[in-house]
Order: structure tokens, then C-alpha cells, then sequence
């Protein structure tokens, strides 16, 4: 009788992490180019579901130190846009609520005056101040300039907060497709607009605009105001215009800018950093992702837990801070997700700013 050969079981335990499961899954499986955006927003909504939500807020707030948000910041000068609502609100009041003299730029005059009248009240500090501009038009944001300029006051914290998601073509009365007009073309004037006034204050000056993780799903590209992808080129059409695609290469936009902006102005003692607020229940969100607000309810953060990096940027002593860099949750995180396709893409800023310059004219 012949015997059976001795057999040896063995069992292999790997441990991946569902984010780079996910990320893996849709870039060994086939994607010819026109499902690419798909399993970019495939990948992107598994990481965000994650980590964007209030339970991702929660779980990084462990790492959180309370002191780091202890910091009074009396007398010093801090334009928050878009501060009459949601993340901007927010923003405004924590900075206020720390002794600054805070100059909320909004578009709506009453909306404006209604929010500035809370902050005064909840916080005491009477040095709030109204501002109106609309950040979609240029020659509101020029004469809003001037108008600052002319108070010869330096400004130590610019917040890039304004921001739009139509997702609709809306033209402004300038010619500019609206969620562009906004979220890169107003921002990246009154950024260079208020260099001048940001110099008073250095070393301590600081420019933080918001983004979004949206961004992760966009490589940069210099079609700035038309649906382009790299396998797509065509102008906007009715019925064909995707707000969310342009709101994310817009945020995209703002990533690249903030590199540029710290590599160019680094000897001027402005430090410049984007940051990425997670979902936020806003009015914004509300009013623009009705469908994916339903669907996240009760999963959402709040305003204030959206703008706490805004504050914690703002508190930072700069020499903790890396000038052009992204953070999330209070630390520097990526600009890009892996296999998305994002990461060489910045070589275009420089075409990009040209572009914006010549749109723009924004020497004055």
C-alpha cells in the first residue's frame, strides 16, 4: 500500500488598506479613455467617504493639540472672502473671536450686515468690518483694492474663501464663465491686488485660500474656461457644461497657484498655503450638491469643523508651516491621490498665470 505524500498548508495574511484597495482595483483593470473619469471619481468618493466626512474630522482631531488654538492674535489685519455664510462665516468668526480686526469681503450687502452684526454680538469684538465686492467681477475686485489700499493698513492673513459651483453655464456680466470667474481668475487678482498691503506685515503675512478635495479627480490644464480633458477638447454646450468637472479643475487651479505663489514671492516674507476644509454641510453644498447633501445627512461636517484649518493656519507660528503646501485636519497632506493621473501636471501654472495676467490686467 502505498502511502501519501506528507502536504503542507500555508496561509498568507495581507493587510491593505480599502483607499489604496480601491486605487489599485481601477488602475490594473482596463480603462480605455472614456471611463477614465469614472474610476478617478470611483476612487476619489471611497478616499473621501473616509476621510472627509465628520467621522474622519473626529478621528484626526486625536492628533489635535488645544494650544495650537489658543493663540491671540489682537490687532492684526485679516480679509476673509465669501464670510457670510458657511465656511467663511466661520472662518471670520474664529478669527475674530482672537482679537482681529477682521474685514469680511461679501457680495450681498444685507447678507453681509446680517453676518457681521452676529459676529460683532457673539464674539464682542467690535473691529469686524463689511466690505462688499463680488470676487466673479473683475472690476470689483480692482476697485475693492483700491479702496484697501487707500486705508494704508498692512494685512497680515489674506483667506481665499469666495467660492462657486454652478452647475449651469452662467456668464458673468464680464464674459467670464462663472465658477472660473470666481474661483480662479477673482482669486488669483485679489491675490496679486494685495501683495503690497501683505508685505507690510512680514515676516507674519500669510495668504490661505480654501480648495477642495475635488481637485484630486482634475490634473491641471489650460482650457480654463471649457470642458477639456486630455483625451476631450471641446467648447461648452448647452446641456454639456459639467460644473462639478470645472469646480474641481478650478480647486486644481488654486493647488498649483499656491506652489507658484510661494516659490515667486518667498523672499517677500508671505507665506502662502491652500488647505482643504472636507464636506462641509454649507449653504453652498446645499444649495449646489442637493442630491449628494440628502445623501451624506447627518455624515457631513459642520462650518466650524470646515474652517478649522483656516484658524489653525492663520494661529501657526510660520517657521511650523511649509509655504505652498496643502493641509488637511491641521497637517500637510497630498496633492495627489495615487494613479490618478494629477501628479505632472503642474508644468502648466506657468501658461496658466499668462493667461490670467492677460484676462486680468491686474498691475496697478
Amino acid at each position: 500500500m502505498r502511502s501519501e505524500a506528507p502536504t503542507i498548508t500555508l496561509r498568507l495574511q495581507f493587510r491593505i488598506s480599502l483607499p489604496f484597495l480601491a486605487m489599485f482595483i481601477v488602475k490594473v483593470k482596463s480603462n480605455p479613455p472614456p471611463h477614465r473619469k469614472a474610476w478617478r471619481s470611483t476612487a476619489f468618493g471611497i478616499y473621501g467617504y473616509l476621510n472627509f466626512t465628520k467621522s474622519g474630522f473626529l478621528e484626526h482631531s486625536k492628533n489635535f493639540k488645544p494650544e495650537d488654538m489658543s493663540t491671540r492674535i489682537d490687532g492684526k489685519n485679516c480679509i476673509v472672502t465669501g464670510a457670510n455664510s458657511g465656511i467663511g462665516y466661520a472662518a471670520a468668526e474664529g478669527l475674530a473671536s482672537r482679537g482681529a480686526n477682521v474685514y469680511m469681503v461679501c457680495r450681498n450687502k444685507e447678507r453681509g450686515e446680517a453676518a457681521l452684526s452676529k459676529i460683532i454680538s457673539t464674539t464682542g469684538n467690535q473691529n469686524v468690518h463689511l466690505e462688499v465686492c463680488d470676487i466673479s467681477c473683475i472690476n470689483d475686485v480692482k476697485s475693492f483694492a483700491s479702496r484697501f489700499k487707500a486705508k494704508d493698513v498692512p494685512v497680515h492673513v489674506l483667506v481665499n474663501n469666495a467660492g462657486a459651483l454652478e452647475n449651469k453655464r452662467v456668464t458673468t456680466s464680464e464674459g467670464y464663465e462663472m465658477n472660473f470667474a470666481v474661483n480662479v481668475l477673482g482669486t488669483y487678482g485679489l491675490t496679486e491686488l494685495m501683495l503690497p498691503l501683505l508685505e507690510k506685515s512680514q515676516p507674519d503675512a500669510r495668504v490661505i485660500t480654501v480648495s477642495s478635495g475635488g481637485m484630486y479627480t482634475a490634473p491641471l490644464n489650460t482650457d480654463l474656461q471649457s470642458e477639456c480633458d486630455e483625451f476631450v477638447v471641446m467648447q461648452f454646450k448647452d446641456g454639456e457644461f459639467n460644473g462639478v468637472e470645472q469646480y474641481a479643475r478650478n480647486k486644481r487651479v488654486q493647488i498649483a497657484l499656491t506652489e507658484k505663489w510661494a516659490e515667486k514671492y518667498g523672499n517677500k516674507g508671505i507665506g502662502f498655503y491652500a488647505m482643504h476644509p472636507g464636506w462641509a454641510e454649507t449653504p453652498g453644498v446645499t444649495n449646489s450638491l442637493p442630491a449628494f447633501s440628502k445623501s451624506m445627512e447627518g455624515k457631513l461636517r459642520t462650518s466650524e469643523e470646515g474652517a478649522d484649518t483656516v484658524i489653525w493656519l492663520a494661529l501657526q507660528p510660520k517657521q511650523n508651516l511649509v509655504s505652498g503646501a496643502f493641509y488637511f485636519d491641521r497637517a500637510e497632506t497630498t496633492k495627489h491621490l495615487p494613479f490618478l493621473g494629477t501628479k505632472n501636471s503642474h508644468i502648466a501654472i506657468d501658461s496658466i498665470i499668462a493667461t490670467l495676467d492677460s484676462l486680468g490686467n491686474f498691475s496697478m
